[in-house]
């Protein structure tokens, strides 16, 4: 007893240290994501708390980068919850999201159940497919914007032209989609950018059923649409979740596309969240309101992220424990 009760301290001072010599090189990783990441988040914090205009004169702040007029204390954050302009980027964002999500994910769903077939060229077409993910966004909407929705010598208008053309007419309609269709030209070449990321991540899901269900659904004559229905389908719940989560975080944060194509235009039609954070700082010079709302996006962006989080322990978790 004697023996084991003198040993014990030392053997637990060794693991101690042990830990410590591992955890030890990570500290600067720690150390430097903390001054990147929470330094001017709560920085972000304080500026929201001020009614700060830089056209208008005040008490220098104590950054000596401009002039704060006074403590706003919560009125920046009441402004973004209650102004219309604020309202209606809320309600641009919602419905933005839900629908680049939907339609991305649905289209991602039938592009992974024909690519999970064996065909000759699957992994060409596997290619292709995820080429529209690996262009940069700003690349991609311009893009759009210019070979595809230009009135002038856009791809759409051209094709629409030439099926005039085949039933007789000289010349058909000229259509400026970015100004009739803002918000359904946005929608587009979103899904177009984001269609080869849900197939991905439904793909990996496909690819990982269980193979001997599927030949006892094929023992029991079920046809194609009943092993998709009852077998497949509720086996991809959770990457269909995971994939709506993760995409509802990216799209969310969406810019480019906003500020490339229609600079959310006409009006305020196409002008969601971080679009509006962009007016409000650069153009109306609200450093306080900005602030604000950039809080409220990140908070959003938390909490979605952490059902986005626990979706992915979850899979993680039952597929271990098979």
């Amino acid at each position: 007893m004697t023996a084991q009760a003198m040993t014990a301290p030392p053997t637990a001072t060794m693991s101690r240290g042990l830990r410590w010599r591992r955890r030890g090189p990570l500290m600067p990783a720690l150390v430097f994501t903390i001054v990147v990441t929470q330094i001017p988040f709560l920085l972000t914090i304080a500026i929201s708390t001020l009614h700060w205009n830089v056209l208008q004169p005040g008490t220098k702040n104590f950054l000596g980068m401009g002039h704060f007029t006074s403590f706003a204390g919560l009125a920046n954050y009441g402004t973004v919850f209650t102004d219309s302009r604020l309202r209606a980027a809320v309600l641009n964002t919602i419905v933005l999201t839900v629908a680049v999500v939907l339609i991305s994910s649905l289209l991602g769903l039938i592009l992974a159940v024909l690519l999970d077939r064996k065909f000759p060229g699957r992994g060409l077409a596997r290619t292709l497919l995820i080429a529209p993910f690996l262009v940069m966004p700003v690349a991609s909407a311009l893009l759009w914007k210019h070979a595809l929705y230009n009135p002038d010598y856009g791809l759409l208008n051209g094709v629409v032209n030439w099926v005039w053309q085949l039933f007789g007419a000289q010349e058909g309609p000229t259509v400026d989609f970015v100004s009739q269709f803002p918000m359904p030209a946005v929608v587009a070449a979103l899904v177009w950018q984001w269609t080869p990321f849900m197939m991905l991540i439904l793909l990996a899901g496909l690819q990982s059923q269980p193979g001997d269900v599927l030949e006892a659904a094929k023992i029991d004559r079920a046809d194609g649409w009943q092993t998709f229905r009852f077998i497949t389908l509720p086996h991809l719940r959770q990457y269909l979740e995971l994939s709506a989560l993760l995409g509802s975080i990216y799209v969310l944060q969406t810019f480019d596309a906003i500020y490339t194509i229609t600079q959310g235009g006409p009006g305020s039609a196409t002008t969601n969240l971080p679009y509006e954070i962009y007016l409000t700082m650069f153009r109306k010079y609200e450093y306080g309101e900005a602030a604000a709302a950039g809080v409220v996006v990140v908070v959003g962006s938390i909490i979605v992220a952490t059902f986005a989080l626990r979706t992915i322990f979850s899979l993680f978790n039952e597929e271990t424990s098979r």
